[in-house]
């Protein structure tokens, strides 16, 4: 299948558009045009809140995590922000850095009063007075405009809200990054401490909460009778050269879903290996299919979930080519801030390419080895981290393509990786 669709059981909310309001000739569900004012006040929206502090017990019983990458307990962030002294600041990060996720910019193109209700609720659980929508792609920045047009008239004690546009990166939807953007400077991180919710924007306590966080915090307050079962509702992106003409997919699945499931869903059932979480999960191989798409099974199986974003490779793909093209992006995308992530990325990735042209040295498995152990937490963000995990998942996991290079490159990694990130682009349905 390609398209949007929910995998939740039946009568379970969740962040998808129900049936019958779905695009012509998709086929699946979430897909039209979107909700307005009116179908979403219809659904329970924009519910009077009188006491914040019960909506956040809520959110932390509920297990929320966020949904930016990290998958940090939603109500320890709002708590950090509401506790802190002076104003505060709450931002909706709508920037996807990973090429392979679309779940973000889908919610704000289709379902702005979701995610505007939440960052409502946040600034009400933290004590903001004002807040952003924080985004570069231009759809979701007309649709959540005319959403904040027609939202209904702002009580004296709710946020004042605005849009801030930016240019697409890698680096873009960091959380510092986030800050410096919205106080009007470049979108490129900055180093901690301090984090933003110490000294945001302006100098004031900010939450940056990713914009499907701030969907389910929304839906938990106006479904509470199922807001664990919103908890632990994820958005995964799915995509992968093979299978369906190279078949992409935006679901909404309970958490613990085996792999295997989604990817015969999707087309993908035939693939021998996936990465996982955009670039920041790493390369897997034999024993995916049964991997559970929850934050805590994939951490102990070395994995991470990250934005939730997979991609797998099928059989004619070399997890050598999809590593070296991930680094050579990665590398690309540098902020070029920190010296180390410049050489360290840049390392990474022209060993990686000369591997995959089996043009060897004395030892560049080993010198890959010792980097991608040494680099990650040197970084003024996660884009180090991301490059050093693709390259020492390739070398654990995937030894036997690595060894076939040694007499010469493979098809598949006889052209040079491109560093636009065009294999794991995916449209927004």
């Amino acid at each position: 299948m390609t398209g949007v669709l929910s995998l939740l059981p039946e009568g379970r909310p969740g962040l998808l558009l129900p049936h019958g309001e779905a695009g012509p000739g998709t086929g699946c569900s979430g897909a039209g045009p979107g909700e307005d004012l009116g179908r979403y006040l219809a659904r329970g929206g924009y519910a009077p809140l009188p006491d914040p502090d019960a909506l956040l017990d809520r959110v932390a019983v509920a297990g929320l995590r966020g949904r930016g990458g990290a998958g940090f307990p939603a109500a320890v962030k709002l708590r950090a922000v509401r506790d802190a002294p002076g104003r505060r600041v709450v931002v909706a990060n709508g920037e996807e850095g990973e090429p392979g996720s679309v779940k973000d910019r889908w919610l704000l193109r289709h379902r702005p009063h979701l995610v505007l209700d939440g960052l409502r609720l946040a600034a009400a659980m933290t004590g903001a007075a004002r807040g952003w929508v924080y985004l570069s792609d231009e759809h979701a920045e007309r649709a959540v405009r005319r959403a904040l047009a027609e939202r209904p008239a702002e009580p004296a004690a709710e946020p004042a809200l605005d849009v801030v546009r930016t240019e697409h990166t890698y680096v873009a939807g960091e959380e510092s990054a986030v800050v410096r953007r919205v106080d009007g400077g470049p979108a490129l991180p900055t180093a901690k401490p301090p984090r933003p919710f110490e000294s945001g924007v302006g100098g004031a306590p900010t939450l940056v909460a990713n914009v499907e966080t701030l969907a389910r915090i929304a839906l938990i307050h106006s479904r509470p009778d199922a807001a664990a079962a919103v908890a632990a509702g994820h958005l995964v992106t799915l995509s992968g050269r093979g299978g369906a003409d190279g078949a992409t997919a935006l679901l909404e699945v309970p958490a613990g879903t085996r792999l295997k499931v989604l990817a015969d869903l999707a087309g993908h059932g035939a693939a021998e290996a996936v990465l996982l979480g955009g670039m920041f999960g790493g390369l897997h191989g034999d024993g995916w299919p049964d991997l559970p798409l929850d934050h805590d099974g994939l951490r102990a199986a070395g994995a991470a979930l990250g934005c939730g974003a997979l991609h797998f490779l099928h059989p004619g793909d070399c997890p050598v080519a999809v590593a070296t093209e991930a680094a050579a992006y990665l590398a690309a995308q540098s902020a070029r801030q920190c010296g180390v992530c410049v050489s360290g990325t840049g390392a990474l990735a022209t060993t990686l390419a000369a591997v995959a042209r089996g043009a060897t040295d004395d030892d560049p498995v080993g010198k890959l080895r010792r980097w991608s152990g040494q680099l990650p937490g040197r970084g003024a963000c996660g884009l180090l981290d991301a490059a050093a995990r693709v390259v020492a998942t390739l070398l654990d996991r995937f030894p036997d393509p690595l060894d076939a290079h040694r007499d010469g490159a493979c098809p598949a990694c006889a052209r040079p990786a491109p560093e636009d990130g065009r294999r794991f682009r995916v449209p927004v349905p």
